[in-house]
């Protein structure tokens, strides 16, 4: 028996097969591309080994095809029979996970980890603002993060992985210094890690430092391939603080080139969202309508998306808006209300309440966007998606007091947020 590079015994006895699994592993970890490659390699090694499924079924999983996960996942369990009791509960947590049994999957790694707390493979979807916890619904989502990982560090030691979770814990709870200090350790040990150059630059982001943030990634990333998965996500990043900087033509080539519909092959949920976001905060700094990118976006939606889903929810309703289609905009706030009121979104009604003010936004009722978003913005964090993401919301009440004349509320709203600092590109706030 071997171990994984985290000195846990794997049930192989092919060094050939347990490289490429943990290969594929570190590719996950770090969303490089790659990765089904070589965890076809370590099957066809040896194809009674177990892990490379459950690797291949998250990968699946993190891309959108929850058809493939849900296969390879089965097929995970049922040679998994003849591995070790940890293995079993490994690949079991990732059963749950792409069965949509997520409270349960949550459940069990917390067990897990109380045995077994070096199984990083199984800590990882349990991380980040797109992880089991945070898109779970829950308010107090990042403290509970944080609270996760904080035990474990001592097991880690300076591992490249956990830094870099632990970093993006720490930045989402106000504290991006020390959370950029420990991304910053990961990147020195591993530089070409995506994950780790995708949380310094949202560490840069709370500092406000755009200047250097933008240094940062227009070297990191040209040599990041497109199939990567936080390709597109990474040029959103560049996208907006090229926007904050008033470099409009600079962002929107970028975009075009690296994010758009069509162009992307990122996971659904980024293109969608990130675009969304972009297209928005981007009127919210004073560029024109584009009728024809949100007509792509509206487009994309309709073809990627059946129903609206966790953060889609709050993102979707926006290129209606943009779009004055107020007929699809209504039909698309009762389905989110319905499927909230229904448990099926993990944030409940909240992206039809946010659906709405953006509507109301986007037809210059100030006032009644304003009404509408005052009261839930301390809920806004149940959506889910990073500190950076959800300023798409305050932005937009930022923008709505300016607009209705109301800017003292405005600079007495950000005088109240003492934990972070990032530039707020909203047209007359300055």
């Amino acid at each position: 028996m071997l171990d994984d590079r985290y000195g846990l015994p794997v049930t192989t006895t092919s060094a050939t097969a347990r490289d490429a699994y943990v290969d594929g592993v570190d590719r996950i970890l770090a969303a490089n591309p790659g990765v089904e490659a070589v965890l076809q390699r370590a099957i066809a090694a040896d194809p009674g080994f177990a892990l490379p499924h459950a690797a291949l079924a998250r990968q699946h999983q993190l891309c959108g095809r929850p058809a493939e996960a849900r296969a390879a996942a089965e097929q995970a369990v049922a040679l998994a029979a003849q591995a070790t009791a940890r293995e079993r509960q490994h690949v079991e947590i990732f059963s749950r996970m792409v069965n949509g049994r997520i409270p349960a999957a949550l459940e069990l790694t917390r067990e897990h980890l109380a045995s077994h707390p070096r199984d990083a493979f199984v800590l990882a979807p349990s991380c980040g603002v797109f992880g089991l916890i945070g898109f779970s619904g829950r308010q107090e989502r990042e403290p509970e993060q944080l609270a996760l990982l904080e035990p474990l560090a001592r097991h880690y030691g300076d591992d490249w992985w956990f830094l870099t979770a632990h970093a993006f814990a720490l930045v989402e709870v106000g504290e991006w210094a020390r959370g950029r200090t420990l991304v910053e350790r990961s990147l020195e040990q591993f530089a070409r890690n995506p994950h780790g150059a995708h949380i310094r630059a949202h560490a840069l982001y709370e500092a406000g430092v755009d200047d250097e943030a933008i240094r940062y990634l227009s070297d990191w990333l040209p040599g990041y391939e497109p199939e990567g998965l936080l390709h597109c996500h990474l040029w959103w990043h560049y996208c907006l603080l090229k926007m904050s900087m008033g470099e409009s033509d600079a962002a929107w080539q970028a975009y075009g080139t690296h994010c758009a519909p069509g162009v992307s092959s990122s996971p659904s949920i980024n293109v969608l969202t990130d675009g969304a976001a972009l297209l928005w905060r981007a009127e919210l700094a004073g560029e024109p309508r584009n009728l024809e990118r949100w007509q792509r976006l509206c487009d994309y939606y309709e073809q990627q998306f059946p129903r609206p889903i966790v953060f889609v929810d709050a993102h979707a309703g926006l290129a209606y808006a943009a779009l004055g289609r107020n007929e699809a905009l209504q039909h698309y706030v009762e389905q989110v209300q319905s499927l909230g009121e229904a448990g099926r979104l993990p944030a409940g009604t909240l992206g039809a309440t946010l659906s709405r003010a953006f509507a109301a936004f986007a037809e210059g009722r100030w006032a009644q966007a304003i009404e509408i978003l005052e009261p839930v913005m301390d809920r806004v964090v149940c959506i889910g998606g990073s500190r950076a993401q959800r300023d798409l919301v305050t932005n937009t009440l930022l923008a709505a007091y300016v607009k209705d004349g109301r800017a003292d509320r405005a600079r007495a709203l950000l005088a109240s947020i003492e934990d972070r600092r990032p530039t707020r590109a909203v047209a007359g706030l300055n």
